[in-house]
Order: C-alpha cells, then structure tokens, then sequence
C-alpha cells in the first residue's frame, strides 16, 4: 500500500504525493483535527435508532484515506487504479476522494477555489 511504503521511504513522499514528509505529517495532524470536528458535529445533529458505531468498519485508516486523496491529485489515476494502488474498490476510491477533498480544501487556505 502507499502509505505503508512512504512510512517506510519517508524521504519519496515528495516524489509519490508533491509534499515533504514533514509536510504531510503537519497536513495530517490538520486534516484529521478538522475531520474528528465534522464527524462531532454531524452525530450532535443526528437521530440515532441505533448506537454508534454500528456499520461496517472503514478499510483505509485516516491517514491512509488523506494519503488516497494526495496520491490521486498529484498522480491523477482513474479511481479503478486508485482503488487497486489502496486496496479498496473504485467506488470506495471515489468516495474517499469526494470526503476528503473538502477538508484539505478548507485547511490548505484554498477554500476560494472550484470545487471539483
């Protein structure tokens, strides 16, 4: 998997996603900061019939998923390889993509731009 490869071979995260290490770790630490903050406010507005964390788990880690999401803008793969690359299918890929894009759209200070 890509991320397990770039924890191994910290010094290619520039070459695999555009950013140093210590960047992706610094973008990491932001992302999931905001992430956890979106999913708190989420569940405060829900109507819940059954407890929390019911449903199927997440196959990629956080940091995989904010991995998933660099790895496709700086490679610009199809989702059907991106899901191969992480080990997950083109819909899940897709999905990844669509939640995360947002948040590291919001953190980067680059909110102003289009939407994907």
């Amino acid at each position: 998997m890509v991320f397990d490869y770039i924890q191994k071979y910290p010094l290619r995260t520039k070459q695999i996603l555009g950013i140093s290490y210590e960047q992706l770790q610094s973008l990491l630490n932001c992302a999931l900061k905001r992430h956890r903050d979106i999913k708190a406010k989420q569940e405060s507005h829900k109507i819940r019939i059954n407890a929390a964390g019911g449903g199927r788990p997440e196959k990629l880690s956080t940091e995989e998923q904010v991995c998933l999401c660099l790895f496709y803008l700086r490679q610009m793969p199809t989702f059907q390889v991106l899901g191969m690359l992480f080990g997950v299918s083109k819909t899940e890929a897709n999905d990844t993509f669509h939640e995360w894009i947002p948040i590291l759209r919001d953190i980067s200070g680059l909110a102003h731009l289009k939407p994907y």
